[in-house]
């Protein structure tokens, strides 16, 4: 069997476009026979504009066997098709997103209403439908868009019995960024700087995924070295924002021993980072065909040295943090997503894994690099604020290894990295379609570029994992109490920027 790779790659005219009754109905039968939806997007066709604008929908799946396909439809702008949501719940913010987006009408969707109030409708986010619970003693809290702490804008809508959360309901999208377009309007090989600002915790992981996909689009294969960089540079991300997390649920529970440690030992990891790019988030170190920044020998020898002394305190500071009684008992039980659950609404990544769900990217597109230097896929049970936390420390264990088993065998080149500058790459080719993904610490970052006829970029469509994951938030707070909000939301650490595109 062929290995699954973390990317396709096809000519357009390979996956062609079905009528839009079709194309759902092939939707709704490879949901049936077990694929996932990974995502579910559209664009206008190109050369037409009025009521006879034709829309053009992409529906990528990932079957049992990790390979990736597209499913490919169009309509006139304004048709209906029959919904997905009502069988397979997973499919209702990509619904609700193409709806927004391109004014097809997903017949049947049991809630149709905005995702980010784009364009004509940004006026309109006052009158945002939110679900009401009726009774006696019911009552609504609202909390947000503007917060008390340095974050990003989001509201938070509780439907309460007393202390008790019946519904929460996340309205995001306030910021209006337009970066899916802002992305059309420079070289397509000049937008790495953009692309590491997506979501700043994720440079790496979104800078990866755009330049493997540019790289395939011009035909470049940078090479071993390279890949072998890059995923050092991914997993060192990944270690230093699981320590973020990890930072924020000891603080919010005034458990002031993991909360300074957790902070102090992100700190050496991402000013490991700043010394090999010159950032602490890892920004500049990649670029299409190569990277900026190589491992020389002796910044392998830092890193090691780092991840040595950093292995040591780590490990004291979790077995305080896991022994603690209080903190078993603020975590355990509360914020429970079911594996039922979180297969039903599509979590994914991390949060998908603390349920029980088998999700990783890296071993269900290994591609060239996780196939040889293999990461392990883990898993916790509970689905709770404990499990998503116990899976934080265990996932930053695991990359440890691997970071240490890549950096300290002599035999692995990377020192040929340190010399490779990008690569002039050729034009991209026309009409074809790329589909690139990486496992960043949240989840999976997908990247789908589409070119024209002339090779130019024609649509780029980017879905960080946050997108699907906040409805897990809202899910895990159904039957808590309004007071375990704050842990329930650092235990999920989404991005109100990465869904706010």
């Amino acid at each position: 069997m062929a290995r699954a790779e973390p990317l396709l790659l096809l000519r357009v005219d390979e996956a062609p476009l079905a009528s839009l009754d079709d194309w759902a109905g092939h939707c709704a039968t490879a949901l049936a026979a077990g694929e996932r939806l990974l995502t579910l997007f559209g664009r206008p066709a190109t050369g037409q504009a009025g009521p006879a604008e034709q829309v053009i929908t992409t529906a990528v799946l990932q079957g049992a066997d990790g390979q990736l396909r597209l499913l490919r439809g169009c309509g006139p702008r304004g048709a209906a098709f029959a919904s997905l949501t009502p069988s397979y719940a997973a499919a209702q913010l990509f619904e609700r997103e193409l709806w927004e987006q391109t004014g097809l009408q997903p017949a049947g969707h049991p809630w149709l209403k905005p995702v980010r109030y784009e364009g004509l409708r940004q006026q309109q986010m006052a009158g945002h439908p939110f679900f009401k619970v009726r009774g006696p003693e019911v009552h609504e809290v609202g909390v947000g868009p503007i917060h008390a702490s340095v974050i990003e804008p989001g509201h938070f809508r509780f439907m309460c019995h007393g202390e008790q959360v019946h519904h929460l309901e996340i309205q995001l999208g306030y910021q209006h960024r337009g970066v899916e377009p802002l992305l059309l309007k420079r070289p397509p090989l000049a937008l790495t700087p953009l692309v590491e600002c997506i979501a700043g915790d994720t440079s790496i992981a979104h800078a990866w995924a755009y330049c493997a996909a540019v790289e395939a689009l011009a035909g470049c294969a940078p090479g071993p070295a390279v890949d072998r960089v890059r995923g050092v540079a991914l997993e060192l991300e990944r270690v230093a924002m699981h320590l973020v997390a990890l930072t924020g649920l000891a603080t919010d529970i005034a458990f002031l021993q993991g909360g300074a440690s957790y902070g102090r030992l992100r700190t050496a990891i991402i000013n490991a980072t700043q010394r090999v790019c010159g950032s602490r988030f890892g920004r500049g170190w990649l670029r299409p065909g190569g990277l900026r920044f190589g491992l020389t020998p002796a910044l392998r020898q830092d890193l090691l040295a780092t991840l040595a002394a950093f292995t040591k305190d780590l490990a004291e500071v979790n077995a305080l943090m896991r022994g603690a009684r209080s903190v078993r008992s603020r975590f355990r039980a509360v914020g429970v997503v079911s594996q039922q659950a979180a297969r039903d609404i599509g979590l994914t990544g991390l949060a998908a894994r603390a349920s029980g769900v088998a999700l990783d990217s890296r071993a269900s597109l290994p591609g060239w690099l996780y196939s040889a230097h293999p990461a392990a896929l883990l898993t916790e049970a509970s689905g709770d604020c404990w499990s998503r936390l116990t899976l934080r420390m265990r996932e930053i264990d695991e990359s440890l290894r691997w970071l240490r088993e890549l950096l300290a065998a002599p035999a692995l080149d990377l020192d040929s990295a340190a010399t490779t500058a990008p690569r002039a790459l050729a034009g991209l080719a026309p009409d074809t379609l790329c589909l690139s993904l990486r496992e960043g610490f949240r989840g999976p970052v997908l990247h789908a570029l589409e070119t024209d006829a002339e090779g130019r970029l024609l649509h780029y469509k980017v879905q960080d994992p946050s997108l699907q994951n906040w409805f897990g938030l809202a899910l895990a707070l159904r039957g808590n109490d309004i007071s375990d909000f704050p842990v329930c939301n650092k235990s999920f650490d989404l991005s109100y920027c990465g869904s706010d595109l």
